[in-house]
């Protein structure tokens, strides 16, 4: 009921699963002039206490006066937030359909969500550890002068960038040159990158350059690194930050330019919880700051190069390496009729060789971890499954188990079959450790290294085996795409990939455009500088299309063939999609429920928008769960937005059974 009676209402984001925020009474014996917006404050909340964020201040409330509980106290003197902030957290909220106090959960650090905390947590000792030195010289190409000089012209207000420049073109060179600006005025600079193992290298590029603190942001820190790397971001005391996909929520004092490398990479979309995409994000953040947003890879994404055809974005282009150094040639290996050694085509080998007597390193990409992925029966077929997914288990040779890469479970490898208790198991196809191991036998002489998750787990064991390889202390390098992100190899001559037709047939639309951004990432490790590079790829079909598409084309050939494809069948960027997944224990519920929710949505909504399904995921039953989803389409981003609203209202009035979990994901990267 309406209650016009003029009171100090405090609308309080309060993590919970509700959607909407909820109205406090100022607190006793507080002044109204000193709380603000931004504020942190401990409100009741049901049986408990929660600490909440204020994010208005209002008069009048939808309830009744006499049934608003006062909040208990203020926790802060100052706004830990910024109006932009909070008007960026409301977006994300809206956008992305997500409560709203758990929005707040992600962008406040966890000391700063606890009742109580230390008093030294706001010292800020830790990243003062970083080592300076002294600003290096390099001499710029001509067109990394023209980028610098096009982003520098705009650095006082908004304008979105796609720097598509090729590996090794000197993206990072453009990145420092344009902070320098924005840093001698005062002002900070974000840079998110894709994944955790770039940081140490892009820490150092940026130590080099400049005596400021840098403030490091990444999911390894420890929660007190992580409120300090917050605090000096947010008072100003670090002009440039770095980090992860999350860094895109850290508060800044002066904010000045937003930089997302490899912006295609999918590491930049959360898959759990809040699934939002810090790219699409940092733009909207960059239009609330009025400051520049650039985006660099060598392998844009289809939707941002959609953007720059559109004249929204304003393209950008480094065609050409750095130093003189020339582009990699490329070769196709035809698996057919060929012998193979642990997955390791003849003459592949017969090229490793070549290239390491020349003095060279060579990077061999594979997707796929562990040994083998499949141990199978040799006597009735059996295969060994994980329990709770639709998915085979990992034999792991060296720790000497079989591992679920979904859901974690770990079992011991079995002496003879379960199913007939014959002896004879096999090992099928191939992993990074298999291959490592393979390639030791055939060149016992030469030094090998891994990269991936299994050889990385402990800490600063990446630093090591990267600061090994740049001394050359191995002559190849095996690895996942760990080995393959944004890493300068100056030695690297060859670059070979494993198996290429692994993801040739996927029922993702937009598997080829990631296999074709994989082509080209790993295919530029490969002679960056003085030593010409050459590019290997292994597969069964070797007159494959897109194969083609790519090698001889080049990059934005593949792209405006897909672009096409994509209008034909009213696909993104033509379309915008969402996904709302189910998951339940019972199979039968998952399905009853979203079937319950498509028939009584679609009695609200027009034909502009599309609802599929509901059809199980890719993987049905994962983690013990059995998953499905709808899938709605529209042309129209806000017709699509507003067939979500009517979803989630009906979803309210269903009220799912107890045992359902649903999920929502607005511009999903995969389809599930």
């Amino acid at each position: 009921m309406s209650n016009s009676t003029k009171k100090t209402i405090l609308q309080v984001a309060v993590p919970s699963p509700l959607r909407h925020l909820f109205d406090y009474l100022m607190p006793e014996n507080c002044d109204a002039k000193n709380i603000k917006p931004g504020m942190r404050v401990l409100v009741p909340f049901g049986k408990r206490e929660s600490i909440g964020v204020i994010l208005d201040i209002v008069t009048s409330s939808k309830f009744a006066i006499d049934k608003l509980k006062p909040a208990i106290g203020v926790i802060d003197h100052e706004p830990l937030l910024s109006n932009n902030m909070l008007s960026l957290i409301s977006w994300t909220s809206n956008y992305y359909h997500h409560p709203i106090g758990d929005v707040i959960n992600n962008v406040l650090p966890k000391l700063l969500r606890q009742k109580t905390r230390k008093k030294k947590d706001e010292e800020y000792s830790y990243v003062n550890k970083i080592p300076q030195k002294s600003a290096s010289h390099i001499k710029l190409s001509e067109h990394q002068k023209q980028v610098i000089a096009a982003i520098k012209k705009h650095l006082s207000e908004f304008k979105t960038f796609l720097l598509d420049g090729v590996t090794g073109s000197g993206k990072t060179e453009v990145y420092l040159r344009v902070i320098a600006d924005v840093v001698a005025k005062g002002k900070q600079a974000l840079i998110l990158i894709p994944e955790i193992n770039l940081t140490p290298q892009t820490i150092s590029r940026f130590s080099e350059r400049f005596s400021a603190k840098i403030a490091v942001f990444h999911s390894r820190l420890t929660p007190k690194e992580r409120l300090i790397s917050w605090r000096m971001a947010k008072d100003g005391a670090a002009p440039i930050v770095i980090g992860t996909r999350s860094a895109i929520f850290t508060p800044l004092k002066n904010p000045g330019i937003i930089i997302v490398d490899e912006e295609h990479d999918l590491s930049f979309k959360q898959q759990t919880d809040l699934r939002y995409s810090a790219r699409d994000i940092a733009v909207v953040r960059g239009k609330l700051e009025n400051i520049p947003v650039v985006l660099g890879s060598a392998t844009p994404s289809i939707e941002s190069i959609y953007n720059v055809k559109r004249k929204r974005y304003i393209g950008l282009a480094l065609p050409e390496r750095a130093g003189g150094a020339s582009h990699p040639s490329f070769h196709l290996v035809d698996m057919r009729n060929q012998k193979l050694k642990n997955g390791i085509a003849e003459n592949l080998l017969c090229q490793i060789e070549k290239h390491i007597d020349k003095g060279g390193q060579v990077l061999i990409f594979l997707n796929r971890r562990g040994f083998a992925p499949i141990l199978i029966c040799h006597h009735c077929s059996w295969v060994a499954g994980c329990k709770h997914c639709d998915a085979r288990l990992t034999l792991h040779q060296k720790n000497n188990h079989l591992r679920c890469h979904h859901c974690g479970a770990i079992v011991k490898i079995p002496t003879k079959c379960p199913q007939c208790q014959e002896e004879k198991l096999l090992m099928l196809g191939a992993g990074t450790e298999r291959v490592e191991i393979a390639l030791r036998e055939l060149f016992p002489e030469i030094k090998i290294t891994r990269i991936d998750r299994d050889t990385t787990k402990h800490k600063n064991s990446l630093e090591e085996i990267l600061k090994n390889i740049h001394e050359e202390k191995y002559q190849i390098l095996v690895g996942t795409q760990m080995l393959a992100k944004g890493h300068h190899f100056p030695k690297v001559t060859m670059a070979a990939i494993l198996n290429v037709d692994q993801s040739l047939f996927g029922s993702d639309f937009r598997a080829s455009e990631h296999l074709a951004q994989l082509i080209v990432q790993v295919a530029g490790r490969a002679g960056r500088e003085i030593m010409s590079g050459e590019v290997y790829l292994q597969t069964h079909n070797p007159h494959h299309p897109l194969l083609l598409d790519v090698i001889n084309g080049g990059y934005m050939s593949f792209v405006n063939n897909c672009l096409e494809e994509r209008q034909t069948a009213e696909l993104p960027p033509y379309s915008y999609l969402a996904l709302l997944q189910a998951e339940s224990k019972k199979q039968d519920a998952v399905f009853d429920f979203l079937t319950t929710l498509n028939d009584k949505a679609k009695t609200e909504l027009d034909d502009s928008v599309k609802i599929f399904g509901p059809v199980a995921t890719t993987m049905e039953r994962k983690a013990g769960y059995f998953r499905a989803q709808l899938l709605i389409q529209s042309k129209g981003r806000e017709k699509l937005q507003q067939a979500l609203d009517v979803l989630l209202r009906v979803i309210d009035k269903l009220k799912p059974p107890p045992g359902i979990r649903w999920f929502l994901d607005v511009d999903p990267a995969e389809l599930g």
